[in-house]
């Protein structure tokens, strides 16, 4: 079986440390927080920065010290970059991809959340995909929504990204795509239709988080994701200690499967990548 890349969402736009003060805030603490997942297993770290009052940022600076801190500390481990929409202006969604990360996220149409709309005109979403294919930057494509497979083939027939994008499907959010089985494997089927080449993972958010990791990995996924973004507890009665805690989870379940986790080189292998 390929190896299984783990990639840890550290802090998201949304949990605070009064939710969890675990959830790194700080750059320092992101740089921090991220080295110990990577010493647990995970090979790719998903970055969000937010202001001192814990408010989501767009800030460039606060990524690029974040991702030097990363590259300095956790070699070969791939960095990507949020774009998403929660809490940011949309004109500065993109603002950071000049420092070239690896990868950045980038969704593909727009969805009901618990208390917004996360919008993604057309628009916005060909702007941050031209700017991803000038810098190199692989895209890990986000649905919430089936319509979100149709606007990624879309990108492609545009030439904006190529036949080999990696997809992550979001499952959980309140108003958007349930966590249900039987929901994935249609996913999975519209993906294999529209998208036969890419690579997938699938994110259960909050309590799915390990649910969803485990379908994920009995439909032979190439990668999981787990961290404090998603999912603050370790179960109903108590909270995670460190996003390495929830990596160690994910790695036991890899197990399980009958899987290994990526080393850094197999993951950049796996999501074309260069090293």
């Amino acid at each position: 079986m390929t190896p299984v890349v783990v990639a840890v969402a550290i802090t998201g736009s949304v949990p605070r440390k009064k939710d969890n003060p675990a959830v790194p805030i700080a750059p320092s603490e992101q740089i921090e927080s991220t080295h110990e997942a990577f010493e647990a297993g995970a090979t790719l770290a998903h970055i969000h920065v937010r202001n001192d009052d814990e408010t989501p940022s767009s800030n460039p600076q606060r990524f690029a010290e974040v991702q030097e801190g990363i590259k300095k500390h956790c070699p070969g481990m791939i960095v990507q970059f949020s774009t998403g929409g929660r809490g940011r202006d949309p004109s500065a969604r993109g603002s950071a991809l000049y420092l070239k990360p690896d990868m950045a996220s980038l969704s593909t149409g727009s969805v009901n959340f618990p208390t917004i709309v996360y919008e993604n005109s057309a628009a916005l979403v060909e702007q941050l995909a031209t700017g991803m294919k000038a810098g190199g930057i692989r895209p890990e494509i986000e649905i919430f929504d089936l319509s979100h497979l149709h606007g990624a083939r879309r990108l492609i027939e545009a030439g904006l990204i190529d036949e080999h994008p990696h997809v992550q499907f979001v499952m959980g959010v309140k108003n958007a795509m349930p966590a249900d089985e039987h929901v994935l494997d249609i996913l999975l089927g519209e993906l294999k239709r529209l998208m036969p080449k890419s690579t997938w993972t699938a994110a259960g958010i909050g309590r799915h988080q390990a649910e969803v990791m485990g379908w994920a990995l009995s439909r032979g996924a190439d990668a999981v994701r787990t961290g404090l973004e998603d999912n603050i507890r370790i179960d109903k009665d108590r909270l995670a200690r460190s996003n390495a805690e929830l990596v160690a989870l994910a790695w036991e379940a890899v197990a399980r499967h009958g899987r290994h986790v990526a080393t850094p080189a197999e993951a950049r292998s796996a999501l074309r990548i260069a090293g």
